[in-house]
């Protein structure tokens, strides 16, 4: 009997891994939202770390997170690194590229709790008289990530996150 349930789950495993491993090898999360205001005025606040981090949701769970900044102050090369607690880990993010002022790529390169390395993006679209704000991170689907994937929902996990970031954003551009 003992050797039957052993079986049993031992089967369950090797499925339960062979599930995960068929899972895609890429991920992307994405939200987006309506802010009056126009896209010049919102452009600032993704292009510079320093003004990024005014509104970041991943900043904010841990007051006492340390962290330094280095590059120029915006654009291309305007780097952020940062250690934090188990909430926000380590790592850094680099802004890679821009085309101002409907679009920034950032790097986000991580090394704790877990190596990344995603591509963060931030377009903005007119819309009337407001800008529609779009974030958005992808990247390569480790192994490990696959099998979390099957019992956890990451897009909504983090796509919660962006959520909050983004009321935070629309907030702070239209002076509420």
């Amino acid at each position: 009997m003992l050797m039957k349930l052993l079986l049993v789950l031992a089967a369950a495993l090797a499925a339960l891994l062979v599930y995960a491993a068929t899972r895609p090898d890429t991920f992307r999360i994405e939200r987006s939202t309506l802010i009056q205001a126009p896209v010049g005025k919102i452009f600032p606040f993704l292009d510079n770390p320093r003004e990024a981090n005014r509104w970041n949701p991943f900043i904010r769970r841990d007051p006492g997170l340390k962290g330094t900044y280095s590059g120029p102050a915006s654009g291309p090369g305007a780097t952020f690194e940062f250690d934090g607690n188990k909430d926000v880990g380590k790592g850094r993010v680099t802004v890679l590229s821009t085309q101002p002022p409907e679009r920034v790529t950032v790097q986000l390169d991580m090394s704790a709790p877990m190596t990344v390395h995603n591509t963060v993006e931030y377009t903005l679209q007119r819309d009337g008289n407001a800008t529609r704000v779009t974030w958005s991170m992808h990247g390569p689907a480790s192994f490990v990530s696959k099998l979390v994937g099957v019992f956890i929902n990451v897009d909504r996990m983090i796509g919660n996150d962006f959520e909050a970031g983004l009321a935070s954003l629309k907030r702070l551009a239209e002076g509420k």
